[in-house]
């Protein structure tokens, strides 16, 4: 089991935790709940005001961790200074008079079917996946590397699948778990300067309510040149986000019986045990106990049950559906998340992310532009053309939300690091939203000349985690108790936007 210990690393540009105190402040309830609704285990209620309630089945959420340039991907600026601009150029989409970055060419054949939100914004320009991706009213970096701090609230993922336990309650759980991740828990390849992450945890609901996560085995196929932090060596690393061999699967994180344990004798040591917890059964019943004999129970389904494995090996489909997605790790995870939607779990996260040493990948404080164009740009044009055009051949993409979502940013005006480099921002970015509901072809928001603010529109992560809900038949409203019993809602201070929605 790895243990999850607080980490006193300094933000990777440099930002102090003062600095952070004056942006948003520390405290952590400050929304105020008076007026909510409490938690209904049997009922939620749907806001049949708004269109798409229910529309999306499932959802598979990707997650690019450090956070991609507006400028290099779906906000391009070719009429800005080149110190804003980049040295990029863009390319006509086949929506009339909206370009995108020019290596993104396979994306640009698609986007008729695809929602651009160009005005995200939030004020803390940190590697806050917590903030972005559950309800938390408010964020300190101190939370940052403390992934079980008892101050965060519920990843959007983990808010899913309890709320449609409760409302199947007293069912067996399903054969493929709702809520899974892949390819691995989130930061824990990043090497020796890098600690695990804040965000994709179900915090208050307990573990059991955690993603259930995979391991990715395989090799690399290609080693590529990393520049370390402040301008310091070039590193060659053998990456699997450039290139994997084709020999490589995803496992269930630790769902494998003992050597000497056979299916048979893990049942009647199941039974053994059930009756002796029937002895201890008079406690009361809390979240915590609930939680626990939930972990418990889907550990046994998952080690028992052959669906799940099934839908992990990639190796069951052709070499030329791989190839289309990308033989990198992005696309094969993105490839894995297909095959656990049409197996039947509800929400799938694809992490893409940093790998061996600090700061890379998405977070291009430098050799930005060798990063973009190597393999950032390519790898993200063929896995998520790839899947979306798969999920619409295969019938699925009218229910199934795709979305394509990173904590925050990148600077308008570029840093004088080794190979360029944007920094991270907040105050206005992009977002990708399809199928499920979503509207096709649409560009929501517009930022500024120069792609640094919001000129149009401001949309919050808290209204995108909003919609996501609203999407999947779970009002945006809901409320869920915390450790104290305090109804807490699921999105936060969130909106749907009905701008997004067909």
């Amino acid at each position: 089991m790895l243990r999850l210990l607080g980490n006193p690393r300094q933000m990777c540009n440099g930002v102090t935790r003062r600095d952070w105190m004056q942006v948003g402040g520390l405290g952590m309830l400050g929304l105020s709940l008076a007026d909510v609704l409490r938690w209904e285990q049997n009922q939620v209620l749907a806001d049949e005001s708004l269109p798409g309630f229910g529309k999306a089945k499932r959802c598979i959420l990707l997650l690019p961790y450090g956070s991609p340039p507006q400028h290099e991907t779906f906000d391009p600026k070719p009429d800005a200074p080149v110190e804003i601009r980049g040295t990029h150029n863009s390319i006509p989409t086949n929506i009339p008079g909206v370009r995108i970055d020019e290596h993104l060419p396979r994306i640009s054949e698609i986007m008729d079917r695809i929602t651009v939100v160009r005005s995200m914004t939030h004020p803390y320009p940190t590697h806050c996946v917590a903030y972005a991706t559950s309800g938390i009213p408010t964020y300190t970096p101190a939370l940052e590397t403390r992934p079980r701090d008892p101050k965060l609230w519920p990843y959007v993922g983990s808010v899913v699948d309890f709320v449609q336990s409760r409302r199947e309650q007293g069912q067996s759980l399903p054969a493929v778990p709702r809520n899974m991740a892949l390819p691995w828990k989130m930061n824990s390849r990043g090497g020796e300067a890098a600690s695990v992450q804040a965000g994709p945890y179900a915090a208050f609901l307990g573990p059991a309510y955690d993603p259930v996560l995979t391991e990715f085995e395989g090799k690399a196929s290609r080693t590529i040149p990393k520049v370390s932090p402040n301008n310091g060596p070039t590193h060659q690393v053998e990456d699997p986000y450039a290139g994997i061999e084709p020999e490589c699967q995803f496992r269930l994180a630790g769902a494998r019986l003992r050597g000497d344990m056979t299916i048979d004798r893990h049942k009647r040591r199941r039974s053994l045990m059930k009756q002796l917890e029937q002895v201890s059964r008079r406690i009361d019943r809390n979240l915590a106990t609930d939680s626990y004999d939930r972990f418990e129970q889907m550990a046994n389904a998952l080690i028992s049950s052959s669906q799940v494995h099934q839908a992990l090996d990639i190796q069951r489909e052709s070499m030329a559906m791989r190839e289309n997605y990308g033989m990198h790790l992005f696309g094969q995870s993105c490839l894995a998340a297909r095959r656990l939607v049409e197996a039947g779990s509800r929400f799938v996260t694809v992490f893409w992310d940093e790998y061996a040493y600090l700061n890379t990948d998405w977070d291009t404080h430098w050799n930005h532009y060798y990063r973009l164009k190597d393999r950032l740009l390519p790898g993200f044009d063929s896995a998520y053309s790839a899947l979306l055009l798969d999920l619409e051949q295969r019938g699925m993409l009218d229910d199934t939300l795709v979305v394509w979502m990173s904590e925050h940013g990148r600077t308008p005006k570029l840093n004088s690091n080794k190979g360029g480099g944007r920094d991270h921002w907040s105050s206005v970015y992009c977002l990708a939203m399809a199928g499920g509901g979503v509207k096709a072809g649409e560009i929501v928001g517009q930022s500024d000349r120069i792609g640094g603010d919001v000129h149009d529109l401001p949309v919050s992560p808290k209204d995108i985690l909003a919609t996501i809900f609203h999407l999947l038949g779970i009002d945006a409203h809901t409320t869920i108790p915390d450790r104290l019993g305090r109804p807490t809602p699921i999105a936060g201070t969130g909106k749907v936007r009905p701008e997004v929605i067909a």
